[in-house]
């Protein structure tokens, strides 16, 4: 899977609103997202001592855990179509991007790298996913195909 690396463009750049607005956009994906076409609601808690990925109802039923390790799983965003969820996970060591089904099933690294990579989103087709990462040696935004 190839990383692509957003790069801010033109002279109006200005480092420090970017951090500020990369601070903010990672705040705003952090917390749970509904997925419109399947009404439900993913969410990290540490309940069982670590942190953990759920699914659940708009009403708070049906809670289900769909990451049971030890490592700390968090961070989840589901796919616009509730087809995928991608969440962070720390179970190789540092912070990686994962994703899997909707019922827990097929969970897949789609980094594996030294850096921290963190606050991962869908695109609106789902077709990609950005995230943050410190790969670079600072905190940056990046892309990547979801196949």
């Amino acid at each position: 899977m190839k990383d692509v690396k957003i790069k801010p463009i033109g002279k109006s750049y200005k480092p420090k609103m970017a951090l500020t607005g990369l601070w903010l956009a990672m705040f705003l994906l952090a917390l749970p997202l509904v997925a419109a076409a399947q009404e439900k609601i993913a969410f990290a808690s540490n309940r069982d001592g670590d942190y953990e990925i759920y699914l659940m109802n708009p009403d708070g039923s049906d809670q289900t855990n769909l990451t049971n390790n030890s490592a700390s799983d968090f961070s989840p965003s589901l796919s616009l179509d509730g087809s995928k969820i991608v969440f962070v996970s720390s179970r190789d060591g540092n912070s990686e991007i994962y994703v899997m089904n909707p019922d827990g099933s097929g969970q897949t690294n789609l980094t594996n790298n030294s850096a921290s990579d963190f606050s991962p989103s869908f695109s609106p087709d789902g077709s990609k996913i950005v995230f943050a990462s410190d790969r670079d040696g600072d905190d940056e935004i990046y892309m990547m195909n979801l196949d």
